[in-house]
């Protein structure tokens, strides 16, 4: 089989690409370029299109070029990895990740770095890409732990989590969706991550409220209010075909003492999101995935969450001979 490797051209091919996000077997709209370009000023692009012989396309990569001699898929993402065609089998796979790695070899890259998704975010639980990253002798040098609750193997809610939401609601406690994105980060998340941990939050307010205006149905803030209509906690879910997306998680003190969290969550879990098939609550690590923290661990497990694999790998693009 002959295929052909295309670098992304911004302007001519988005369309195309963009086309593809929608329907291939593994894709999500973070790999949308609307959303990738972004950050476009802090990142290199060098994503790849993949056509087969009749010139259909079968695969892209979202990738951008870190120094002289490494890619990586993507360091601006949360994960990266192929999109494939839904009709791609594991030959054909294996063909595009040998193209794509021989592409790289010619073009002077020596190493590519693959920020693989965690599995349920897969609309085809099926381990392709796993066996192709087997057979190029891919290193695994960092797993993280997504902590995810499976709507097809629910579990319970655990200790207080329910007592704490009820006390919440009692305490008239209200859970709505919020287009306030300017109250949340400037009240909520921006001073609790600078108090607790001395960061400011991946997005930008003014980041996240373009991606909102481009991506309306898929983002959306969720919080939890007192009966004088402050903010005591909240969340923006990112929606995919399959997942439901915590991406940031912050309360005030008050709402950490009311338990709003707790009735958010489970009102998120019950109502909002109930007809997807994950819950994702993002990673509970530190210091690169060589640790987790406890606490939030525990209480995203009291939550129903269980623990899946995302994981990172360095692959010699030389070894495409060995596909």
């Amino acid at each position: 089989m002959e295929l052909r490797v295309k670098r992304f051209e911004s302007g001519i091919d988005n369309g195309v690409w963009d086309d593809f996000v929608a329907s291939a077997m593994n894709a999500t709209f973070l790999f949308k370029r609307s959303f990738m370009d972004y950050h476009k000023d802090r990142f290199q692009d060098h994503s790849v299109m993949v056509f087969d012989e009749k010139d259909a396309l079968l695969a892209c990569l979202p990738a951008n070029q870190k120094g002289t001699d490494e890619v990586v898929s993507h360091q601006g993402l949360t994960y990266g990895g192929f999109m494939m065609k839904k009709e791609a089998k594991l030959p054909v796979q294996m063909e595009v990740f040998k193209s794509v790695l021989r592409y790289y070899h010619e073009a002077g890259v020596k190493q590519l770095t693959y920020k693989h998704f965690p599995r349920f975010y897969n609309t085809f639980q099926t381990d392709e890409i796993e066996y192709c990253l087997f057979l190029a002798g891919a290193s695994l040098f960092r797993r993280d732990t997504a902590i995810a609750v499976d709507y097809h193997c629910r579990i319970p809610y655990a200790g207080n989590i329910r007592r704490e939401a009820r006390k919440a609601e009692k305490n008239g406690v209200m859970i709505r969706e919020s287009d306030d994105f300017k109250g949340f980060w400037k009240q909520v998340l921006e001073p609790n991550l600078e108090a607790r941990f001395g960061v400011k939050p991946v997005h930008s307010l003014e980041e996240i409220s373009r991606l909102k205006e481009a991506f309306n149905k898929e983002i959306r803030l969720f919080v939890a209010v007192d009966t004088n209509e402050q903010v005591l906690a909240g969340t923006v879910m990112f929606e995919t075909p399959t997942v439901a997306h915590s991406q940031y998680i912050s309360a005030t003190d008050e709402g950490r003492r009311e338990g709003a969290l707790n009735l958010l969550f489970i009102k998120l879990l019950d109502e909002y999101f109930a007809e997807q098939r994950f819950f994702d609550f993002g990673t509970a690590n530190e210091d690169g995935g060589k640790s987790v923290n406890p606490g939030l661990l525990a209480w995203k497990e009291r939550m129903g969450g269980r623990t899946y694999s995302h994981d990172f790998y360095r692959i010699e693009t030389q070894s495409y001979q060995l596909l």
